[in-house]
């Protein structure tokens, strides 16, 4: 079995190394010239300053828990580029007492209820690839102890409905167990995050996570049936049919509250047939204002394709290889029930009509296998994969690696992007560093895209945290300020809350608390996230 990474993403074994981090320091060095792209290796997780455990476990509970060091270290923090900054410096500031692995709904009640009268913090975990503070354990001083609640050994599909399309599935599954387990079925949930290989179904629910599709089943809200939640007062069963006019949606409360109102221990989600017919291609624009504007003549069709990536110039260049004045627009097709040629050709059109241009040709596919992606499309596929583990790489070299995503309507995404590239670039010159933004769609709607921005800046080992931080406040002003959500698909966290408070409105924001009190009433459950609990 592949070790984990205790400070980076994925596996050990999958780190950048030999000839591939040649060829990306190469590339940021010709980038980024100025940058100081000298090698900070990690420190021994066995020299690391971690206090010892403040609560015991009752002897009920004990079998299920773990204070062991590297557990615990690991179970302290997510995976955002400051996450991996502070382990490489050694800086594990929120490590819980205990991880408790519960097997069962009555063990995740009898954790719940302990913790209640205890009065220790709880934080659901999944896989832990949380970028905006998820999982952090900053409360620790206002309790008794902390403890890492995580659901992996609740794995399972409990219950599978061929003829309805649907399967019943325990939180703690990881995505790639998941798909292997539909396969004999022919079927699949379809939902592929970049975090995918590492993160759960319970993490994908709680965050509302966004994955494969660009159109149409864009988040896991739209694959979910019912679900099960334990929270410190009782369990919320919802009723599985396919749609409800009754009331307002019990799941829409738990769909994104990231571990705050309760704990998920299984759903019922909607699966569909394995994909059979596949079609993909790249186009490349000489003018980005004529890509959008393809892109969005596409998303307003009534296509709906799979894929509908657009990246801007700097993107291409670096994530895909490809030197073009507008852009590549990488788009897919895909059905378990028809040839997918008639859709693509149309999309196709379209960017021609555009000024687009697809120099290697439409690629189609008749087989349950991946694999449509060609040129610039199969370049970006492969690095978008390898791109986690790529942040590491240059986090170690002090290089600034992180994003921001978001969603707005066509009408404000000009003065968005503009408003993002001016915000990036003040912070550059404010904390002296050189720096670039890219930009790729990741979703498209008929009234909007969802525009993922990157950014690349030469920092200064020891300060990248901080200068992080600040190139973050910066662009996160604007994303409010030009009227986009401060998050389309990586949650809240600690991390968006300032931003996040000033987005929801005041009435719902009282809501949200009363829900707290009334599930949480001791406020345990991952406190400091969407709402502070009440004193």
């Amino acid at each position: 079995m592949a070790t984990r990474s205790w400070w980076g993403w994925g596996t050990v074994d999958e780190a950048v190394t030999g000839t591939e981090r040649t060829a990306l320091t190469s590339r940021v060095a010709a980038l980024l010239p100025e940058a100081d792209l000298t090698v900070h290796e990690p420190p021994d997780p066995r020299s690391l300053s971690v206090p010892a455990p403040r609560v015991l476990v009752p002897d009920s509970l004990a079998r299920l828990a773990s204070d062991e060091l590297g557990d615990r270290i690991r179970h302290g923090h997510g995976q955002a580029f400051r996450d991996v900054v502070r382990s490489l410096l050694g800086r594990v500031d929120y490590v819980p007492d205990q991880v408790i692995r519960p097997r069962t709904e009555q063990d995740v009640i009898d954790v719940l209820d302990w913790c209640t009268s205890a009065r220790v913090a709880a934080v659901p975990f999944g896989g832990g690839t949380s970028v905006v503070g998820g999982v952090e354990l900053g409360c620790a001083p206002d309790y008794s102890g902390t403890i890492a609640l995580d659901l992996g050994h609740m794995d399972r599909i409990l219950e599978l409905d061929r003829t309805s399309r649907a399967a019943r599935i325990q939180a703690g599954i990881l995505g790639p167990a998941l798909e292997a387990e539909l396969r004999p079925h022919e079927l699949t949930l379809r939902h592929f995050p970049q975090s995918f290989e590492f993160s759960t179904l319970g993490g994908w629910l709680a965050t509302r996570a966004g994955g494969h599709y660009a159109t149409v089943y864009t988040h896991i809200d739209d694959m979910v049936e019912s679900m099960n939640v334990v929270t410190p007062v009782g369990i919320s069963a919802s009723l599985r049919v396919p749609a409800s006019g009754a009331g307002p949606s019990p799941d829409r409360l738990f769909l994104g509250s990231e571990g705050a109102l309760g704990v998920i221990t299984d759903a019922w989600v909607r699966l569909q047939d394995r994909p059979r017919w596949r079609a993909g291609a790249s186009v490349v624009f000489d003018d980005y204002g004529n890509a959008v504007a393809a892109t969005r003549t596409i998303a307003q069709s009534g296509l709906f394709p799979t894929n509908c990536r657009l990246l801007d110039p700097v993107e291409a260049f670096i994530n895909a290889a490809t030197n073009t004045a507008g852009g590549v627009l990488v788009l897919g097709f895909e059905s378990a029930d028809h040839p997918v040629d008639q859709p693509m050709h149309r999309a196709v059109q379209i960017c021609l009509d555009h000024g687009g241009r697809v120099p290697d040709g439409i690629r189609t596919t008749d087989s349950a296998d991946t694999g449509t992606h060609t040129g610039a499309a199969d370049a970006w596929r492969t690095s978008f994969l390898r791109m986690p583990y790529q942040r590491d790489a240059l986090a170690a070299q002090s290089m600034i690696v992180e994003t921001f995503e978001t969603a707005c309507t066509w009408d404000r995404f000009d003065a968005l992007r503009a408003a993002v590239l001016a915000a990036a670039t003040a912070a550059f010159e404010s904390i002296g560093v050189a720096g670039v933004v890219t930009c790729r769609f990741t979703h498209v709607y008929p009234d909007g895209p969802a525009p993922y921005f990157g950014i690349y800046a030469a920092g200064r080992w020891g300060q990248t945290v901080e200068q992080w931080d600040e190139i973050k406040t910066a662009v996160s002003e604007a994303l409010h300020t030009c009227g986009a959500t401060i998050t389309h698909h990586h949650a809240v966290g600690r991390d968006h809350r300032p931003w996040y408070d000033r987005q929801r409105p005041e009435p719902f924001a009282a809501a949200l608390q009363a829900a707290k009190s009334t599930l949480d009433p001791a406020g345990i459950l991952n406190p400091g996230v969407l709402i502070d609990p009440s004193k």
